[in-house]
């Protein structure tokens, strides 16, 4: 793949403490011809895009550790120990540098009020796992936003990342726990 290629992907930030679960995001997004970076936990999350939590649990920019890789879409776990995928959104939400990165909460447990509050609180999506290729296709659109800066480029790149969905939707995954 071409240095072109590779500059032109959705670059998506994945955070699951459960490791089966991260695997199984990180292979619909790649199927679906995305970079994907994984971490475990909402701090490593913030972390990794360049915030820190200070004493009084404020989030301020690092510039010593903030990636230089632009992310174009967060999907995230809503239930993790620690900090949880809601608490994640908030923080993110609350920067001025990352509020425009679309965030999507995921989780096992279908709790309306949940749901709601992610939403409310600027959640793009919410979906329930096991996440499905359907789902990470809904996600596009929201990617675009972060990925083009007119409209001449977002419909330039909607064409250039139409995916037909023939095979795509059969994709199944098969856990093997020991």
């Amino acid at each position: 793949m071409g240095m072109a290629a590779v500059e032109s992907q959705f670059h998506v930030l994945a955070v699951d403490d459960s490791v089966i679960d991260r695997k199984l995001i990180e292979m619909l997004l790649k199927t679906s011809a995305c970079q994907v970076t994984t971490v475990d936990s909402g701090s490593k999350a913030l972390e990794f895009l360049g915030l820190q939590e200070n004493d009084k649990n404020q989030t301020c920019v690092s510039l010593d550790n903030h990636q230089e890789a632009e992310i174009n879409l967060i999907i995230t776990d809503y239930c993790m120990p620690g900090m949880t995928g809601y608490d994640l959104l908030k923080k993110i939400k609350e920067s001025a540098s990352l509020r425009n990165i679309p965030v999507v909460i995921m989780s096992s447990e279908n709790v309306p009020s949940r749901i709601s509050r992610c939403l409310e609180e600027g959640a793009e999506e919410f979906f329930l796992k096991p996440v499905r290729l359907s789902d990470v296709n809904k996600l596009k659109p929201h990617m675009m936003k972060t990925k083009c800066k007119s409209p001449q480029q977002q419909q330039k790149q909607e064409a250039e990342i139409i995916v037909t969905q023939d095979n795509q939707e059969s994709i199944d995954t098969t856990y093997v726990v020991p």
